[in-house]
């Protein structure tokens, strides 16, 4: 069993780090907010560290679920950051959907220190978190890779390495540029069935079966046609998550005209008041505009 640190306890985090613990790993966490760490050991048991470094000290593996570029930066770097309290041969894994550059980076920082790193951003949202069963997509070195292995696939539904550092975070940023286009394409689906008088469970008993079938469209697509938006993946992080897609699509050049139309409807979501409703909120500015 392997001595481990799990830094941030947000939606995803907390239930990933109890997946450890319940493994038989020893796990420290750390969170910003220190209350939720005392939770997380009440719930869980392992202990909690008032540092990223202090939870990083003697660890085999350092995981980290943040919200962002910086937000991963500051618990990675500085006097207080988990590189300064790691040691020698041990790896670095972030779950965070942050952008390739950072990952870069911070593969290059932690390869001074003579640490592994890994980008092993997450798909599933909280209920794959929760269930164990979330989709993960790793850049890195090979050799990394097989030594953190073990330990991602405790809730994992599916582990692949994807590449060098960064091409974890490429990948996860193609799940989010089909996310995007996938809920937009259900929310005009749903809304034509409404507005032509069509029984929508109806419709969907049909359409799920064939080719139009979608696990947003199993698992979003009632809810919608309900107005129920209270729950899931918030818009204010997919907004997050397409900025970084739309900034590395200026570097690579690829060209994602639709991702940055859903992104302004997006925006136009947020500003109704519904940053923290689930990306499938996009119908409702279809049928209350």
């Amino acid at each position: 069993m392997a001595k481990l640190a799990f830094l941030g306890l947000g939606v995803m985090g907390f239930p990933m780090a109890g997946h450890l613990q319940k493994a038989g790993h020893s796990v420290t966490v750390y969170n910003r907010n220190a209350a939720k760490a005392a939770a997380w050991v009440a719930k869980h048991g392992g202990t909690s560290a008032p540092t990223p470094a202090a939870a990083a000290s003697g660890a085999d593996i350092v995981l980290a679920c943040v919200g962002n570029d910086d937000d991963l930066r500051s618990v990675v770097y500085g006097k207080d950051g988990a590189l300064a309290g790691m040691k020698s041969g041990a790896i670095f894994v972030d779950h965070t959907t942050a952008s390739a550059a950072v990952a870069r980076e911070i593969e290059k920082a932690a390869g001074e220190k003579g640490i592994g790193f890994l980008d092993a951003p997450v798909s599933g949202g909280q209920a794959g978190a929760e269930n164990g069963q979330l989709g993960i997509m790793v850049g890195g070195a090979d050799a990394t890779f097989a030594k953190a292995e073990p330990v991602l696939k405790i809730y994992a539904k599916a582990l692949t390495h994807m590449g060098p550092a960064g091409a974890g975070q490429l990948t996860k940023m193609v799940n989010q540029i089909c996310i995007a286009g996938l809920l937009q394409g259900l929310s005009e689906g749903m809304n034509f069935a409404m507005k032509a008088g069509l029984d929508a469970d109806k419709v969907l008993s049909v359409i799920t079966k064939g080719a139009a079938g979608s696990w947003q469209m199993e698992n979003r697509a009632k809810t919608m046609v309900q107005g129920k938006f209270d729950f899931g993946f918030a818009i204010d992080w997919m907004r997050k998550d397409l900025s970084i897609c739309l900034a590395e699509a200026k570097n690579n050049k690829a060209r994602l005209p639709g991702t940055a139309l859903i992104d302004q409807f997006y925006a136009a979501v947020q500003a109704r008041g519904g940053g923290r409703w689930d990306t499938s909120a996009l119908i409702h500015l279809l049928q209350n505009d």
